[in-house]
């Protein structure tokens, strides 16, 4: 496999194509993902890069955009850059802390979400795979669990945009359908329903959230997405799967699809609801139905 047992200031040739580090630039040789994700996010991971290899050079051997960016998806302002970050070994105590100063540095408009990890734990499965730092907007994690889950690893294998780093399918990446359907499942039945019953209760925070726009949109999106995911075994967008919902379940949910999609489009039209309860109501509702069709 590509990248595992390299020597530093060392990259592998592919056979489509050899790839190399830029001093100070972006990608790859071929460059291929860069024609797949927006311009903005194309100039925050360029920041990035610039930062890391300016304070560790050579770390990350490899850099995917995953999530809404890769699948046509991204919304400014809403959408985080999701990412896996690779590197030959484990980073050193002393490079984690380097990878958190630059992380902190990074501008609060375009927050990066992703996980650093090396091609061995890539080849392993997701379960297997070793803690390792996990970023999420400008804070960086350092060991812990977080994004290490089938979904990831699929996601990545299957719509990874390269920025750097040989192309996904050259990578060995282990992939289990199997596994995937599992974790949906359990990711339904237990984080999603305990959001539920924490949501179902108004005086708490999460109660709170579902009054507001972007609460409702995450919440029927996100147990839609993994709906489709056990029906299908594929990774879609939020969008894509409020168009899923839309075409599977009964015309009683259309109006929370429609409402959710408007939102997530980032249309400003009048909202569909007379006022934020209801709307709350039946974005909880939608939710229950879900997680109870699934499993």
């Amino acid at each position: 496999m590509a990248g595992r047992d390299l020597g530093e200031g060392t990259r592998p040739a592919a056979a489509t194509g050899a790839w190399i580090l830029f001093e100070g630039r972006l990608g790859t040789g071929r460059q291929s993902g860069l024609m797949t994700i927006p311009a903005a996010v194309r100039d925050a991971v360029d920041v990035y890069l610039r930062s890391v290899d300016a304070v560790i050079p050579g770390l990350v051997e490899g850099f995917y955009v995953i999530g809404s960016a890769a699948l046509g998806d991204f919304r400014p302002g809403t959408s985080d850059i999701d990412f896996v970050a690779v590197t030959a070994m484990p980073p050193a105590d002393s490079q984690v802390a380097a990878l958190g100063r630059v992380h902190g540095r990074l501008s609060r408009r375009l927050l990066l979400d992703g996980i650093y990890t090396t091609w061995l734990d890539l080849a392993r499965d997701p379960g297997q795979a070793s803690p390792g730092s996990h970023a999420h907007g400008r804070r960086l994690h350092p060991r812990c669990d977080h994004q290490r889950h089938p979904v990831t690893w699929h996601s990545l294998a299957r719509h990874g945009a390269a920025v750097r780093g040989p192309e996904p399918a050259e990578i060995d990446i282990a992939t289990d359908p199997a596994g995937l359907a599992h974790w949906a499942r359990g990711n339904l039945d237990g984080y999603w329903r305990q959001w539920w019953q924490r949501s179902a209760r108004l005086p708490t925070p999460a109660g709170l959230a579902c009054l507001t726009s972007q609460g409702p949109a995450w919440c029927v999106l996100g147990v839609s997405r993994l709906h489709h995911t056990l029906i299908t075994g594929k990774i879609i967008s939020k969008t894509a799967a409020g168009e899923h919902a839309r075409a599977t379940f009964e015309p009683r949910w259309h109006r929370i699809l429609d409402e959710c999609l408007r939102i997530r489009r980032g249309d400003h039209q009048r909202s569909l609801y007379r006022d934020p309860f209801s709307r709350r109501a039946e974005a909880l509702a939608f939710t229950d139905m879900v997680i109870r069709d699934a499993l």
